[in-house]
């Protein structure tokens, strides 16, 4: 049902049908539908339902605001939610949706695998409150996206702990189209040396890398050669240096990586 003029009316019916015990609906998308965080009360009300089998729920580019995440999370702390994936790109949220999915990833009841918050002013802070409940022992996201937040190097600090903590189970992070630089580069490829670190997929597009970035990475590769599958690093001003040193690893079967996007930023 995704881009559709659904509105808050629309998804009120919808939500009222799908509390009914004859209501099978795995898989709900309302992308782009006009909503805004009033439809998070009635789609909270179907995740607290005993009769609920949703597993899937997009609710991506409607004016929810942190306001309507509210009302979501406290939804999913419920221990009749079986919510396992939850889209919410650009919904016009700050760090203070962060606080409130935080909350989420610490209570015993969460059953979430896969969040995206993609295309949002997190920002650092946010992004620090979120890090923070990804290292409980209940917390079992595989997948984060955190692309187009507003980030910089420094939260890869906070997001290379989570990496290395030994409740982690991220498998999938994509950090695209944010500010991070080599500093915060290096951050995340020293977390990718851990142990602990689970990492098979990381997206890094668009994150001004250069040539010192692919470094550090290939030198975490090395040290963990078993580790990453994908790496993302379309659109960003590396060199042929540092692509050299990646596509090296990508040729030999020593290694785990299969896939490597590299496409460089083209200047004028």
């Amino acid at each position: 049902m995704r881009h559709n003029e659904l509105q808050n009316s629309g998804v009120k019916l919808l939500s009222d049908g799908l509390k009914s015990p004859n209501c099978q609906l795995k898989i709900l998308r309302l992308a782009g539908c006009n909503l805004t965080g009033q439809c998070c009360e009635f789609v909270a009300s179907v995740l607290q339902s005993s009769n609920s089998r949703l597993i899937e729920l997009d609710m991506s580019r409607n004016d929810l605001l942190d306001s309507g995440v509210k009302l979501l999370s406290d939804a999913l702390k419920s221990p009749k939610c079986q919510l396992k994936i939850l889209r919410l790109e650009r919904c016009k949220l700050t760090g203070q949706s962060c606080e409130f999915m935080a909350s989420v990833q610490q209570s015993s009841n969460s059953r979430l695998i896969e969040l995206d918050m993609s295309d949002n002013d997190l920002q650092d802070s946010g992004v620090k409150l979120l890090s923070d409940a990804l290292k409980s022992p209940n917390c079992q996201l595989e997948k984060l996206g955190l692309a187009g937040c507003y980030l910089t190097g420094q939260s890869c600090e906070f997001v290379a702990s989570v990496l290395q903590s030994s409740n982690s189970c991220l498998i999938e992070l994509d950090m695209g189209s944010n500010n991070l630089q080599d500093s915060g580069v290096k951050l995340l490829s020293d977390a990718l040396k851990s142990p602990n670190c689970q990492l098979k997929i990381l997206r890094l597009q668009e994150c001004k890398v250069r040539d010192e970035g692919c470094h550090y990475l290939a030198s975490a590769l090395c040290s963990n050669p078993s580790l990453l599958r994908e790496l993302y690093l379309r659109y960003n001003d590396t060199g042929q240096s540092g692509l050299k040193m990646l596509s090296d690893l990508l040729n030999d079967s020593n290694y785990a990586l299969n896939k490597l996007e590299t496409f460089r930023m083209t200047t004028a």
